[in-house]
């Protein structure tokens, strides 16, 4: 392959977000951020890690938007390609149909998603979701409750995440501004 990936961090209330950019676009999403990722990022895509901040700026400047509130919707370009045709398709159908502050359950997506595919391996293609946050996996909920969220410490960031943008409301334990 050719091309190029560059990393760049920004720090949230969630902690430091890693972000993976090639010259196609965001690649991928870390909520952590260490050698291990950086490394299995680079050895995923097989590009050539570079400094390129320039790059970077629009993403990580589009996600301290989002966790000030100021951001209710990620217009970037997103690179595809850590993930399968099905995935691309779930994945492309979540980031261009399901708005900040909604939700809507695995059955629902996949189904919207022309797929056919299962609710459980809905499931399955959020959790291996190589670019959550900015492809909202957070919005995808199971009929009868939250679900499932690999992303930071599980649940309780989808829950985080959700209240944030007005889906689930606050609970008395909560506290929107601290994070989970």
């Amino acid at each position: 392959m050719t091309g190029t990936l560059a990393f760049g961090t920004v720090d949230t209330v969630l902690g430091r977000l890693l972000v993976g950019e090639t010259e196609t676009g965001v690649v991928s999403l870390h909520f952590h951020d260490t050698p291990a990722a950086r490394a299995r990022t680079a050895k995923a895509t097989g590009l050539t890690v570079v400094d390129a901040p320039a790059r970077l700026a629009p993403a990580l400047a589009a996600l301290r938007d989002y966790f000030t509130g100021d951001l209710k919707h990620f217009e970037l370009p997103i690179d595809w390609r850590l993930t399968s045709d099905v995935q691309r398709q779930v994945l492309s159908t979540l980031y261009e149909t399901v708005p900040y502050g909604q939700v809507l359950t695995y059955g629902d997506l996949g189904e919207r998603s022309g797929t056919g595919v299962h609710a459980q391996v809905i499931g399955q293609v959020m959790g291996s979701n190589p670019i959550p946050l900015i492809v909202p996996c957070h919005r995808v909920v199971a009929s009868n409750g939250l679900g499932g969220y690999s992303g930071g410490s599980g649940v309780e960031v989808k829950r985080w995440l959700l209240t944030l943008e007005g889906s689930v409301p606050a609970t008395l334990d909560w506290d929107i501004d601290r994070g989970p």
